[in-house]
């Protein structure tokens, strides 16, 4: 996946419908044919540009015809491309869907969504459930909202693999966690599995309504279904303003090791038969339950890391290799700090604050460093992880003095446009922070390269 495949659908104004150029290439055949940024094309070889899948499928060859409108006239013009052999076509867009995020149908029990707390920006609220989403950047869906047409053109076009949120696999089950729309799910679920679409899947666990027993006859479907290569389960996330939900897993160490405890056997089974783990379990489980998480070879390549699967083992990981392979580097860096008199702080998540601490002794052995667990009170619940930490959170949080501080903080908090999830710019944190008396560094903060932004922030490489 390249970052052409992901957009930012919590920015801060919606965004503008069409395939607007974003940038051209130099001398490629868009910049010879006269398309600037700033232009919006509408069809390719008469099809009407819907999304950047339809872009790829239509511009396989080495010619192709446009019609491209520019708003600096009011004109739409045709345009006819050639590339030699090898030759891009030199366009890159604002978005890779033009004609709008298809919207999510369902009322499930544990939308996110709804337990965000009033007044947060527009875009926030958006509910998608766009399978285009699902192929292009890994989003999880549920199908309810596919089309014939839709599902013909996944199918066709090989959209593989899809992220799907399958939560139950019992009619009575689906409809009482997804709400009255939940059967077509999986009426296209199973059609994806029939053409051999490769699913990954997901269910979201909730107390009482779709572990024990309900998770068991889930468990069993996927491991009849070999299209279905793995499966993430997640426990219910809530927030203080859920309507339903007061308690989770992380509240109940003696039920979370029972899921673990149930998934086990199909683990093994699937580990027996084909070497894969298959089966899978969020962090979450085995921080609740207090129980180690497994060895890397068990997470098989890590196919639903950005789901929460696998994070914690391959920080762990990556601590021990950074700590091998720039051994030099690091010592660079401490030293540095150290002679400096720089106070490092690591910013983190509760959720990871005992990585944090590993890789922070790790990194350095003679600066003062310290790790600052960022409590989220703005979400409340049961939500600890570092991409949901506020700005307000965490500026309430650190240190009123920072004098000679270094205060490390994970860019995750940040949409693209350099806003937290209620609203404080990266601008204002930074200013905040040197008010305070600190320098700061928004960076990548797992293990490698938090080593190397470091290293560049002082001018080491």
């Amino acid at each position: 996946m390249n970052n052409d495949d992901r957009a930012d659908y919590a920015p801060q104004r919606a965004p503008r419908l069409g395939a607007w150029v974003s940038s051209v290439e130099a001398d490629s055949p868009a910049d010879d044919c006269g398309i600037v940024p700033g232009m919006r094309i509408d069809t390719i070889n008469g099809v009407v540009l819907d999304d950047i899948i339809t872009w790829r499928w239509e511009s396989a060859d080495d010619t192709m015809s446009l019609t491209v409108f520019d708003p600096a006239d009011g004109t739409t013009t045709p345009c006819e491309l050639e590339r030699d052999l090898g030759q891009q076509w030199g366009i890159t867009f604002d978005d890779v869907l033009f004609d709008g995020i298809r919207t999510c149908r369902n009322a499930c029990v544990f939308c996110f969504m709804s337990m965000l707390p009033p007044k947060m920006r527009d875009t926030l609220y958006l509910r998608d459930d766009d399978y285009r989403l699902s192929f292009l950047q890994g989003n999880f869906v549920t199908l309810t909202n596919v089309e014939d047409a839709d599902l013909a053109r996944i199918i066709e076009y090989d959209l593989e693999p899809m992220n799907v949120s399958i939560h139950a696999v019992t009619p009575e089950a689906r409809r009482a966690l997804m709400g009255k729309n939940a059967a077509r799910g999986m009426e296209v679920l199973e059609r994806l599995c029939d053409a051999g679409i490769e699913i990954h899947g997901q269910v979201v666990v909730c107390p009482g309504l779709n572990d024990g027993d309900e998770l068991r006859r889930t468990l069993d479907w996927v491991e009849a279904h070999p299209n279905v290569t793995s499966l993430a389960c997640v426990p219910l996330g809530y927030t203080k303003d859920s309507p339903r939900f007061t308690h989770s897993f992380s509240d109940e160490p003696v039920e979370a090791k029972a899921v673990i405890d149930l998934i086990r056997p199909y683990q093994e089974r699937s580990r027996k038969a084909t070497g894969s783990t298959r089966f899978q379990l969020s962090d979450e489980f085995y921080l609740d339950a207090h129980v180690e998480v497994p060895a890397a070879e068990l997470y098989d390549g890590y196919p639903q890391f950005y789901d929460g699967i696998g994070m914690l083992r391959s920080y762990i990981d990556d601590t021990e290799s950074v700590s091998r392979s720039d051994v030099a580097l690091i010592h660079e860096v401490d030293e540095r700090l150290s002679t400096s008199d720089t106070k490092v702080i690591l910013v983190t998540g509760e959720a990871a604050e005992g990585v944090a601490k590993g890789l922070s002794k790790a990194l350095f052995a003679r600066t003062d460093a310290s790790v600052a667990a960022i409590h989220n009170d703005y979400f409340g619940g049961n939500v600890n992880v570092a991409g949901l930490i506020v700005g307000r959170d965490l500026l309430a949080q650190l240190p009123r003095d920072l004098t000679g501080a270094l205060v490390i903080i994970p860019t995750i908090m940040l949409n693209a446009d350099g806003y937290t999830l209620d609203d404080v710019r990266r601008v204002d944190i930074e200013h905040e922070i040197a008010e305070r008396g600190g320098d700061c560094l928004f960076c990548d903060s797992t293990p490698f390269p938090l080593v190397r932004s470091l290293a560049k922030h002082l001018g080491l490489r």
